[in-house]
């Protein structure tokens, strides 16, 4: 896609979005008359699917862009925020704060310090003589996602009938919230995430075509790498502290938006962020009425879309995402 087009297609990206939301707050598991819906005594629904809907454009932003700079940093195509292990890293946090700190914040904050401290494992793990390689970091990643998600599994295998239902619900993905700050919070970490990414477009350009590559271009590639992979991993652990996991958003927006505009990081990054919101959006509208009155998980949602897109893009792993 040329540069005279990408203006109109992220104008077009831009209003599916507002109609989205729009739509978002008018559809819910229980049905409201839209001539009803800002009457007085709708108020607290009216608001509470806002949030919704906002808490989804900003997970969906958010997953994307930690999805991009994982493909890009690790060179691996099938790489996304959880590949680390910071998935099962917050959600040990959280099932610890769910089953012995009480709900709350407190489930925010302990999932947050799981995801933080896994990265740090991991990149810990990963380097060896000074250095950190991007094969070292995945299978560091798989190492302790594996190890932390048995001991997640053991605490749920010994809670209680009633705890055990909140914890499986909020490991299944949750977008559901009932204040505000939570959205504001999430909103202003994936917007950051996003600016620092567009900061380091250059070097995300220079780095997608190999370490080596990049060097030779006067990119100091390890400070850049920690940089990007701490944003990645903020991102991804305040995510999963707020809404619970949600995967394969940040696998699958950055491969369709690099399908849809190139691998050029300026185009990239605000197209995939763009469609990670859209995606959420429109799981989050599917989780409310394939089973109405009940809902979905929206965690089932995304996963019954992204495996199948992962065994594609593992079938087509040979070729060269990058180029």
């Amino acid at each position: 896609m040329n540069k005279f087009k990408i203006g109109p297609f992220l104008f077009i990206l831009s209003f599916c979005l507002l109609a989205l939301i729009v739509l978002n707050i008018f559809i819910g598991a229980v049905r409201v008359p839209v001539n009803k819906m800002f009457e007085p005594g709708f108020f607290e629904i009216l608001k509470l699917r806002l949030f919704r809907a906002l808490l989804a454009v900003a997970a969906g932003s958010g997953l994307s862009v930690a999805g991009i700079i994982l493909q890009t940093v690790l060179r691996n195509p099938l790489a996304e925020p959880y590949v680390l292990g910071v998935s099962s890293g917050a959600g040990l946090g959280a099932v610890i704060g769910l089953l012995f700190i009480s709900l709350g914040i407190g489930v925010n904050i302990a999932a947050f310090i799981g995801g933080v401290v896994t990265i740090f494992l991991v990149y810990k793990l990963a380097k060896i003589d000074g250095r950190m390689s991007p094969e070292n970091m995945i299978v560091a990643g798989i190492i302790v996602n594996g190890f932390l998600s048995s001991i997640l599994m053991f605490f749920v295998s010994n809670s209680s009938s009633g705890n055990i239902h909140s914890v499986i619900w909020w490991l299944l993905g949750n977008l559901q919230v009932y204040k505000i700050a939570p959205v504001l919070i999430l909103s202003l970490t994936s917007l950051a995430g996003f600016l620092i990414s567009f900061i380091f477009s250059k070097e995300l350009n220079a780095m997608s075509l190999g370490e080596e590559e990049a060097r030779h271009l006067g990119i100091n590639t390890e400070s850049v790498k920690i940089i990007l992979l701490l944003v990645a991993t903020f991102v991804t652990s305040l995510a999963v502290s707020i809404c619970g996991i949600i995967g394969f958003t940040g696998l699958m927006m950055p491969h369709i938006a690099r399908r849809l505009v190139g691998p050029d990081h300026r185009l990239l990054l605000p197209t995939s962020v763009l469609m990670g919101a859209i995606f959420l959006l429109l799981c989050d509208i599917f989780s409310k009425v394939m089973m109405a009155p009940k809902e979905i998980p929206i965690g089932v949602i995304t996963s019954f879309i992204g495996v199948p897109f992962f065994i594609y893009i593992l079938k087509k792993s040979r070729k060269v995402y990058f180029k």
